[in-house]
């Protein structure tokens, strides 16, 4: 259900209901682009159903979606219809436009070619922890997680976040676990690693379905190589890439997870969102732990 997470800490002053929340992202209902219009942004049914809630509660957690659509329109396109204006401009009027009008004449060549461009349509889910006051998007973008927290700064009155600021910075913490070889209590290291230098150089050596228990990491470590990017597994049922800003991607739940999960007479979306969330309830505060605690709550 969950494929990559940026996580945000929910200021406490901020409290609401299912209804409040409800209300709140019913004001700002996604519509599609119009004609001229380059990009929508608004909430959806996380479940798919039309005129279906925007809000899903399940086992206290709740689950929205924010929908994104774009008009696709390159660059290349109106440079070529803008030469072509400008060209029998300077023919008509025995001049060249100047910097003002040229870019007046683009914004018009734009604004044509609009309605006859497709759309593209991006969902991006949202887990409000109302318990922990966490909020998690399932992106691997912080330029989309912004999109997100912009979205619900508008749509929810009184809500505040801020990204999650660790005691331990992520590549310090990875940077003793490759060289101790010794990662936190529940975690393991995969094979997945990416390392670089913090000089000028900015020299990059990745890893990829390769041991990391060796002595050429830990010299690459030692030589001033710091991980941004490196492999773990959570008690043998999470698996996924830390990054140095503190992102989960590539997360994959192993097949023990969902032994034994009942078969519902849904589609399989309370199920799947409970089991989910339940598993990463526990691990990003393992995570967490492991970093030292978040620098705000202490």
């Amino acid at each position: 259900m969950f494929k990559n997470l940026i996580v945000y800490k929910i200021a406490p002053s901020w409290v609401a209901s299912v209804a409040q929340v409800e209300e709140g992202l019913d004001r700002e209902r996604f519509t599609e682009c119009a004609a001229s219009q380059e990009k929508s942004t608004g909430w959806v049914e996380p479940r798919g159903q039309s005129h279906g809630a925007l809000v899903e509660a399940v086992d206290g957690q709740l689950m929205l979606k924010l929908m994104v659509e774009t008009r696709i329109l390159p660059a290349a396109v109106v440079n070529r219809k803008l030469k072509e204006r400008l060209a029998q401009m300077e023919a008509s009027a025995g001049r060249k436009p100047g910097k003002k009008e040229t870019r007046e004449i683009k914004d018009d060549v734009r604004l044509a070619l609009l309605p006859q461009t497709f759309t593209k349509q991006t969902a991006i889910a949202v887990w409000i922890d109302p318990q922990a006051q966490l909020l998690l998007i399932d992106t691997a973008s912080q330029a989309k997680a912004d999109e997100v927290v912009t979205a619900l700064v508008k749509a929810l009155t009184g809500i505040a976040l801020a990204l999650l600021n660790t005691q331990v910075s992520p590549r310090a913490a990875m940077a003793q676990w490759l060289i101790s070889q010794q990662p936190p209590a529940g975690f393991s290291v995969d094979r997945e690693c990416e390392l670089k230098a913090a000089d000028e150089s900015q020299a990059v050596v990745r890893y990829a379905r390769h041991p990391l228990d060796n002595d050429e990491v830990k010299q690459h470590v030692a030589d001033g190589k710091l991980p941004t990017r490196l492999a773990l597994t959570w008690r043998s049922r999470v698996s996924f890439v830390l990054t140095e800003n503190l992102q989960l991607k590539k997360l994959a739940f192993l097949e023990v997870v969902f032994e034994g999960a009942p078969d519902g007479q849904d589609d399989g979306f309370d199920a799947d969102f409970a089991i989910a969330t339940g598993e990463l309830r526990r691990l990003v505060p393992d995570l967490l732990e492991a970093l030292g605690g978040d620098q705000g709550s202490r």
